[in-house]
């Protein structure tokens, strides 16, 4: 959430924002409920200074015709608190539902497009795979392999569930692992979080908790969410709380299972294992001083990148544009795999992300740190380290070989055991 002097003070660049993000927000509406908001509030703080100077008249001694007309006054002046109370309720509920709407302001720097193709190349590692031979999906290498399988998953649990069995198993396993390694080297408090979380922490982080297009899965009769990311858990973590600042930054991994209805989302670039309802998620999370969170962001990209170039994995980071930024995001980086079946030909599909948020959902949540005797929001930053069926889609695809195996990198083969995944005849 944007602080509301801020829009108040900046209303064209606010306008000039929304505009950009494609946002469905009304930045005037938001400053006249702000304004109106404001208004109640003096007339309320008027109305109470005079019930008090009231109620001190009322201490003197006074015959009984003063006394009753101060009588008079007072129930007078209680009827109209009440009713100012009552609107000014009213008043900031209608201005939280719509400043809420207001998407963060976007780093300058960030392209000023919407779609794919107004991304930012930022830079690619590795060169993408190319074979000597007619290369498989990974529908077709889980199904040869015996990794994956969706039919079952859909008789179960119903379209885009699945189960990973055999090697996979392991090596989904041993990606979080791998994982939980390199963020316990740089310094990350290892979590295992709850895999649902309250509406407001999910509201606080910029999700919907409900409504038609909201991808979150809700537990009826409760006020509980299925997560969609351990950014939510993570992020509700110090909630509520002023952290100190000279233990700044708090840096945060969790690991979770992350559910999505993916509400609209069709086309071939989702098949599979690429987009689904259920998954497993090793995430990085951030508590940050607000003069450090740019220098954090590019902390997390580099770690992102440790982390898949020791897969072996190559990849493109795009600086994404404000019509594809989200709702939170200040700045945010897209890690993009390269996936030799995706297309024609092959391309590069999102892997993983990072983002720098400012204070849009700190204010949300709550969450500030002391230094010099004040209070001020923390920035929170977050970044996928390891989204494992994406993963295990590059993994398969691009490390095929003629045979129909599956060689997989050193460092990985060394957490699961076995360097190579066989056709299931073979076994």
């Amino acid at each position: 959430m944007l602080d509301l002097r801020f829009v108040r003070e900046n209303l064209s660049a606010i306008r000039e924002n929304v505009k950009n993000r494609r946002a469905q927000a009304d930045p005037d509406l938001v400053v006249r409920l702000y304004d109106e908001r404001n208004a109640l509030q003096q007339r309320m703080d008027t109305a109470r200074a005079a019930r008090n100077a009231n109620a001190e008249k009322m201490k003197a001694k006074l015959v009984p015709e003063e006394r009753a007309k101060l009588v008079e006054e007072g129930r007078k002046l209680k009827e109209e608190i009440a009713g100012l109370e009552a609107g000014y309720a009213e008043a900031d509920r209608k201005l939280t539902e719509e400043a809420l709407k207001l998407p963060n302001m976007s780093h300058p720097d960030a392209p000023i497009a919407v779609g794919e193709e107004g991304n930012r190349p930022v830079r690619t590692w590795g060169k993408p795979a190319s074979f000597g031979f007619a290369p498989k999906d990974h529908l077709q290498l889980g199904q040869s392999l015996d990794l994956i399988d969706f039919d079952t998953g859909a008789r179960v649990a119903g379209q885009k569930f699945y189960y990973l069995k055999n090697e996979a198993v392991l090596l989904e396993q041993s990606l979080v692992r791998y994982a939980l390694d390199i963020l316990r080297e740089e310094g990350f408090t290892l979590l295992s979080t709850p895999d649902i979380a309250r509406e407001e922490i999910v509201a606080g982080h910029g999700f919907t908790p409900r409504g038609e297009e909201s991808n979150i899965y809700t537990i009826e009769g409760t006020d509980l969410c299925l997560i969609a990311t351990a950014e939510i858990t993570l992020g509700g973590f110090h909630a509520g709380q002023v952290l100190d600042a000279g233990k700044l930054p708090v840096l945060l991994c969790g690991l979770s299972h992350c559910f999505r209805r993916e509400a609209g989302a069709a086309g071939q670039f989702s098949k599979g294992l690429y987009r689904v309802h259920q998954f497993t998620k090793v995430e990085m999370f951030v508590y940050c001083h607000p003069a450090g969170s740019d220098a954090m962001l590019d902390r997390l990209v580099g770690i992102e990148e440790r982390i898949f170039q020791g897969l072996e994995i190559p990849y493109r980071i795009v600086d994404t544009c404000t019509g594809d930024l989200g709702g939170p995001a200040y700045r945010k980086y897209d890690f993009e795999a390269w996936m030799p079946c995706r297309g024609e030909g092959g391309e590069y599909g999102e892997i993983t992300s990072a983002s720098n948020c400012t204070d849009f959902q700190a204010r949300r949540l709550g969450v500030r740190f002391r230094e010099a005797g004040k209070n001020a929001f923390v920035h929170t930053l977050n970044g996928t380290a390891v989204a494992v069926p994406r993963t295990i889609v590059s993994l398969l695809e691009n490390f095929q070989q003629p045979d129909g195996s599956v060689r997989l990198p050193a460092k990985i083969a060394a957490y699961t055991g076995f360097a190579k995944i066989e056709p299931k005849e073979r076994r």
